[in-house]
């Protein structure tokens, strides 16, 4: 149950990411990456490893560091509420998520769609040669909404149900699926445990964040791109997001893209003309609107069961 300390800790943590954002140097989440690696390298040696020890691989990884949290905590009440806020802060990448895509819609708006293409290859694995203005665009859109989920909304899901520790876990979680979970001969069987274990804590806080998006946005068409195109997208969380956030937006995305040389033929989301440059921009103003939203009703909800049981 939400409490008003824990809701007015969602609060700072969000004020925090915002004033701060993610460290330049020396980021925690590289010591993490370099520690997969080496958890990875025994456990998956030339690929060879099954999914027993991809999950035994991912528990390693990432539920010490979840216990540790959980046991600073009870250590003193004002220790515990500060350790929130941080852990949050830390899970979130909200400016980080404006600061990339703000670079590239500024030089896409203004035509330089070479400084855009640099910009875009930073937040999306597809080849930025083959891009051109629409394709900057949608590539942007679709790391905004997918992202919004990602790296804020499904932190705040978990915030709320377990405080900071929950927030650290789906972070985590959420880093070794982009570590591990591809469908490649190498991870096919070992990265397995980390995909799922994300698709699983990612799964009501995408639909909750595809609702918001459908709330805020064009709702009647949203809510029709999420039910009649999210099925056919191959990821059970991305799918929602992307289809009702397209769908809010009033664009297209999806399509056709090449990755590594390779053209991917993707199902089509969302109504609409393809996304330009300003398109960027309502694609973060939804999630900023998202958040703010989420805020609000954490806080309120908390409020009234405090009130009811006083």
């Amino acid at each position: 149950m939400p409490t008003p300390s824990l809701a007015f800790g969602a609060l700072a943590g969000v004020a925090l990411d915002r004033l701060l954002g993610e460290p330049r140097h020396g980021h925690p989440l590289v010591g993490f990456g370099r520690l997969a690696g080496w958890l990875e390298s025994r456990l998956n040696h030339e690929g060879r490893g099954r999914k027993a020890a991809g999950l035994a691989a991912w528990a390693l990884a990432v539920l010490p560091w979840v216990a540790l949290a959980w046991g600073l905590q009870t250590l003193h009440p004002a220790l515990a509420w500060g350790m929130d806020v941080v852990l949050l802060a830390f899970a979130l990448g909200a400016r980080s998520l404006d600061e990339h895509l703000i670079a590239v819609a500024r030089p896409l708006a203004a035509g330089d769609l070479t400084a855009a293409r640099e910009a875009v290859s930073r937040i999306v694995s597809r080849d930025p040669a083959a891009l051109t203005e629409e394709g900057i665009a949608r590539a942007a859109v679709e790391s905004a909404l997918e992202n919004g989920h990602d790296a804020i909304f499904g932190a705040l899901f978990w915030f709320a149900l377990l405080g900071g520790p929950g927030a650290l876990l789906f972070r985590l979680a959420n880093t070794l699926d982009a570590l591990w979970g591809y469908r490649t001969p190498r991870f096919q069987r070992f990265g397995w445990a980390a995909a799922r274990m994300d698709d699983c804590l990612g799964y009501p806080s995408a639909r909750l964040t595809a609702l918001t998006y459908a709330l805020l946005g064009a709702t009647r068409g949203a809510l029709a791109c999420w039910r009649n195109q999210a099925p056919d997208w191959d990821s059970p969380n991305a799918g929602p997001v992307m289809a009702a956030g397209a769908g809010a937006l009033k664009v297209s995305l999806g399509g056709a893209a090449i990755y590594h040389g390779r053209a991917e033929h993707r199902p089509p989301l969302g109504l609409g003309p393809a996304p330009l440059a300003g398109d960027i921009h309502r694609a973060l103003g939804l999630v900023r609107q998202g958040v703010a939203l989420w805020l609000a009703a954490l806080i309120a909800l908390a409020l009234l069961l405090g009130a009811i049981h006083a």
